[in-house]
């Protein structure tokens, strides 16, 4: 299996959850598709969706929920199927 490191497009603030009463995106184990929102990066309140490039398992975060990131930081892991 092949392994895919999702970074960040933009630099501004990581965000695990649509909003912070919400349940998180998605958590470390969860099956997602292509196309699945798995977070957003934000900066002066526009945000970018941070997708999964191709179906897959999320095997690891690297950043924090809330955590400030620059373009190109590791956001999570995917283990593409």
């Amino acid at each position: 299996m092949t392994t895919e490191h999702i970074q960040s497009p933009m630099p501004g603030v990581y965000y695990t959850r649509p909003d912070p009463d919400d349940p998180t995106f998605v958590d470390e184990g969860d099956e997602v598709s292509e196309g699945d929102v798995v977070g957003l990066v934000g900066v002066m309140k526009n945000f970018h969706d941070i997708t999964a490039p191709a179906d897959g398992t999320v095997t690891e975060f690297v950043a924090e929920n809330e955590q400030e990131v620059d373009a190109g930081d590791e956001l999570l892991v995917l283990e593409i199927n």
